[in-house]
């Protein structure tokens, strides 16, 4: 057995290291598609019955507390909708990145969990169906830092993004539990 990459610590990347893949086959689409179906219920479930000190409890040293994290996954698939339009209906756009970082110490930060839960199951109800429309996954995008990339790679990271941050919750969950 290999050792664990020291660059993708378990308690920060539960799931290793966010996949770029520049095409997916026809069932790693569906698998993706599902997890993004699953993912508002699936983080919602993972914060459930935690209280105040429970959410705001950073999953790793040094990391987010838990609150931040389900407010970052809001932002995130939040920027990821508007990327997937743009990618859609623009000839090769490049995507503005933003300053997550910042955006997690912003005042909505200290929020209740739920405004973001809620915000997903809505953005989720919208940005499943318009990936689901595609038919040019490899239709690019260029992000101005990491370069041009795939329709399919945006699918694959952000069912990879849902998933990463629902398992260092319930991480750290599993790691407080009695």
């Amino acid at each position: 057995m290999s050792a664990p990459d020291p660059r993708f610590p378990p308690e920060r990347y539960p799931l290793g290291p966010m996949p770029t893949p520049l095409t997916l086959s026809p069932g790693e689409r569906a698998a993706a598609l599902d997890a993004l179906r699953a993912l508002p219920a699936e983080l919602r479930a993972a914060v459930s019955g935690l209280d105040a000190a429970g959410l705001d409890t950073p999953y790793r040293e040094g990391g987010w507390t838990v609150r931040q994290v389900v407010h970052h996954v809001a932002d995130s698939h939040m920027n990821a909708h508007v990327r997937l339009k743009l990618a859609l209906t623009e000839t090769d756009p490049v995507i503005k990145p933003y300053e997550e970082h910042l955006w997690a110490g912003l005042p909505d930060s200290a929020l209740p969990p739920e405004v973001s839960l809620d915000l997903l199951d809505a953005l989720h109800a919208r940005l499943v169906p318009v990936f689901a429309g595609v038919t040019d996954w490899a239709r690019p995008w260029t992000h101005p830092a990491s370069g041009r990339w795939t329709l399919d790679t945006l699918l694959a990271m952000y069912a990879w993004h849902g998933r990463h941050h629902t398992a260092q919750i319930t991480g750290l969950r599993g790691r407080l539990a009695p």
